[in-house]
């Protein structure tokens, strides 16, 4: 049974490159909203296919954090990517968002500094440590 896999292109490269992010809210305050997430979904959906020419999959979270699932092409850097898609959602929250913002932050912040990144899909690593050790190694 052969697996179909979603596959991109670009150039001289075929890549599936999926990042689960948490963003945590600074002093993990309960600053977000439905209308904040709803609004997030949106600018992060463009500022992922625009920017980076990559995809937004899913968006959720909760009063304190926010979990998402996006796609990214080879050239671009997790860490540089996650930096100026936190900075860029702080400013416009701040901005769309003043009097719910100022409730929780006296300073211009709104995320935590820190934040998870895991790479996700595909095969499970057990699966793919059995086929490449089942490989025809030259003799």
């Amino acid at each position: 049974m052969a697996i179909v896999q979603d596959l991109k292109t670009l150039h001289h490269c075929v890549y599936k490159l999926q990042y689960h992010l948490v963003l945590v809210t600074q002093y993990r305050r309960p600053a977000l909203t439905a209308a904040m997430l709803q609004d997030l979904q949106v600018w992060l959906r463009a500022i992922i296919e625009n920017r980076w020419h990559g995809e937004l999959l899913e968006l959720s979270g909760e009063k304190d954090h926010v979990h998402i699932l996006m796609g990214l092409p080879p050239t671009e850097e997790p860490a540089k990517a996650v930096n100026a898609l936190k900075t860029a959602t702080s400013r416009r929250l701040r901005g769309t968002y003043p009097q719910e913002c100022a409730r929780h932050y006296c300073k211009p912040v709104f995320w935590s500094r820190s934040y998870c990144i895991l790479s996700v899909g595909g095969a499970p690593l057990e699966v793919l440590k059995q086929y490449i050790q089942n490989q025809e190694r030259p003799e």
